[in-house]
């Protein structure tokens, strides 16, 4: 296992790149609240997280009979889906303000905590090389 390899910063890297995109698609959702027929965006990512961290296989989508899946940590990455089953309005738009903003506030804290956490991973690192300095 490499140093800048282990399963906890990858996690911590995806984890970051999820909310990054989650942001996008949040914002993407509150810009179209007033659009007609808009159908919010969701970002998907912790369920698969969860379930390799967990050990448990994940199905990945295969394009062709030859590919061979994996379940590593590796393959994980965040998708973006519409959410197209419901109605906020009687023009078609899903998109709830008040939801959207407590998502944006949730997504922000999980983000802050990412964060500082590689970055006290990457503290003790840098304590180590520089002798305990």
């Amino acid at each position: 296992m490499s140093i800048f390899n282990d399963p906890v910063k990858v996690a911590l890297a995806k984890t970051l790149d999820a909310a990054a995109l989650r942001q996008r698609v949040i914002a993407d959702n509150i810009a179209n609240a007033d659009t007609p027929g808009f159908k919010k965006g969701t970002v998907e990512f912790e369920a698969a997280l969860r379930q390799v961290l967990g050990g448990e296989p994940l199905a990945l989508k295969t394009t062709d009979p030859r590919h061979i899946g994996s379940g590593s940590l590796s393959s994980v990455a965040p998708r973006v889906e519409r959410v197209t089953t419901t109605t906020q309005r009687t023009d078609g738009n899903n998109v709830d303000v008040e939801e959207e903003m407590i998502n944006l506030v949730t997504n922000n804290l999980t983000y802050q905590a990412a964060v500082r956490f590689i970055s006290g991973k990457f503290s003790s690192l840098r304590y180590v090389i520089s002798g305990g300095r």
